[in-house]
């Protein structure tokens, strides 16, 4: 399986958390970053976004066709978004645009065991991978792409 974290663009500043848009430079990033994931991404990906406009924003450079999922929101817990990811067994790769903490949690939960306060930058993209070797279960890091490597 290929789980893709995904932290949401820069965002404007505002009351309304749920409302935030994308800055200029976000959109940019979204945009650089949704070409490069183009180019990997397997033909049959499944993309579960936040219900925050910021995070839909970022999604819909990658593609139309996302699924908003609530429980995605701020302030989810890391086995919330494994089990909507449907981590490990799933067969497609899946796309979670989300946000910190929770993302940076989910990274180190599957990386290192328990769900620590690791920094996802806004923009990022983190591709984590399980599979089976030799009878093992394995997880692996396959990338980690800030938005200013693109």
């Amino acid at each position: 399986m290929e789980l893709i974290l995904w932290r949401h663009a820069d965002a404007e500043d505002g009351i309304l958390d749920a409302e935030r848009k994308l800055t200029a430079k976000g959109i940019r990033q979204a945009e650089n970053m949704a070409a490069w994931l183009k180019e990997r991404l397997p033909k049959e990906t499944v993309v579960l976004v936040s219900p925050a406009k910021r995070a839909q924003q970022t999604a819909r450079a990658l593609t139309a066709k996302f699924e908003i999922r609530p429980e995605l929101g701020t302030g989810t817990a890391p086995q919330v978004v494994l089990k909507a990811a449907g981590w490990p067994h799933g067969k497609d790769a899946v796309v979670i645009v989300g946000h910190q903490p929770t993302l940076g949690q989910v990274a180190a939960l599957l990386l290192g065991g328990h769900a620590a306060e690791w920094g996802i930058k806004k923009g990022a993209v983190w591709w984590i991978t399980h599979r089976a070797r030799h009878g093992q279960s394995e997880t692996l890091l396959r990338a980690v792409v800030p938005p200013e490597f693109l």
